[in-house]
């Protein structure tokens, strides 16, 4: 299956009186079409920002993506025009965001922000494009789409907003929709209902999804592909069963050490992680989880470890092979202090 998405070495600063953020350093992956891709990290650790460097909305200054490639189609959209980037955002590439209350335009209806894409677009006229709308809200299970498709975005909850959200990213049949931790302000029983909606409109539509969140959890059962981001850069991929089967990286087996489980035999202590993230202005030389890893070596100090494979289509950036707490190159008899 062809790569619709291809994203080479991408590296975004932020130029600041307090120095450079060095928010996303030279990250890399690929996504086929009609894949699912999560990425996951905590807050701070350059998902949003990556994501955000791919669709060209940067806030420039002080923000400035500074190297790389971002190939859709085979085509590096970072290279074209103010107004090609326009035509593929919300046309090929749709992406909701994380508030669908600062998303909205509070005084335009619901109906017409949804429209206006399809008669820009897809030029349609304003019949079509509504009759059209109305087919979105009720495709995401908003009830009595057409009496409220002339509601304001402060007649719906916050479920149904995120719902809207999605009917417009929808609209124009893209190709990749982009879904930037979409449910965290729900509850939980709204979060699966999101979840699930994703999930059929993927199969009936055939588009690609990228699905960035803080909780591992959540793309447990939705995504074929995991990524795990740490300080900007990438410190572990696999596919979803193979990550939470056998993590390689220490922060990842931090991140699903602080997942409740309901299938242990008696209740656990849930892991936590030590510490706070490094710094991104004064940037460490080496590995950016030294501070916070128990299986840390001096070597970690000198440089950062590549992501290299540890697997079959699994890639992790550690010097230490966690399975067995030992070096995974060079001084191979070198003691491990776990911390």
């Amino acid at each position: 299956m062809a790569s619709l998405l291809e994203v080479k070495g991408l590296t975004t600063r932020f130029y600041t009186q307090d120095g450079v953020v060095q928010a996303v350093n030279g990250i890399s992956y690929s996504l086929d079409e009609g894949g699912t891709l999560g990425i996951v990290g905590e807050s701070g650790s350059g998902k949003s920002v990556g994501v955000m460097s791919v669709m060209r909305l940067i806030p420039s200054p002080p923000g400035k993506i500074t190297a790389g490639e971002v190939l859709f189609e085979g085509r590096d959209i970072l290279k074209v025009s103010d107004d090609e980037i326009r035509n593929i955002r919300g046309n090929k590439i749709a992406m909701i965001f994380q508030d669908p209350m600062t998303s909205l335009n509070p005084v335009l209806t619901i109906g017409r922000q949804i429209s206006e894409a399809l008669e820009l677009h897809l030029g349609m006229d304003k019949h079509q494009a509504k009759n059209r709308t109305i087919e979105l809200l009720e495709m995401v299970g908003i009830p009595s789409a057409a009496n409220r498709v002339d509601n304001y975005p402060h007649q719906f909850s916050g479920g149904m907003r995120q719902r809207v959200m999605i009917a417009m990213g929808l609209s124009c049949n893209p190709q990749l929709l982009i879904a930037d931790e979409p449910t965290t302000a729900l509850d939980v029983t709204i979060q699966a209902q999101i979840v699930d909606l994703v999930k059929r409109l993927r199969d009936e539509i055939g588009m690609a999804v990228i699905w960035i969140t803080h909780d591992l959890g959540v793309v447990a059962g939705f995504a074929e592909r995991v990524i795990v981001m740490y300080a900007g850069r990438i410190v572990e991929e696999a596919p979803v069963r193979e990550l939470y089967a056998n993590p390689r990286h220490p922060y990842t087996m931090g991140l699903l050490g602080s997942i409740p489980r309901l299938d242990a035999d008696r209740p656990e202590k849930l892991a936590s992680i030590e510490g706070l993230p490094p710094d991104l202005i004064d940037y460490p030389k080496g590995c950016p989880f030294y501070a916070r890893c128990r299986y840390r070596i001096d070597r970690c100090l000198e440089a950062v470890p590549p992501l290299e494979s540890v697997g079959v289509g699994h890639q992790s950036a550690c010097y230490v092979d966690v399975t067995t707490a030992q070096p995974t190159t060079e001084n191979p008899y070198q003691e491990i202090t776990l911390a």
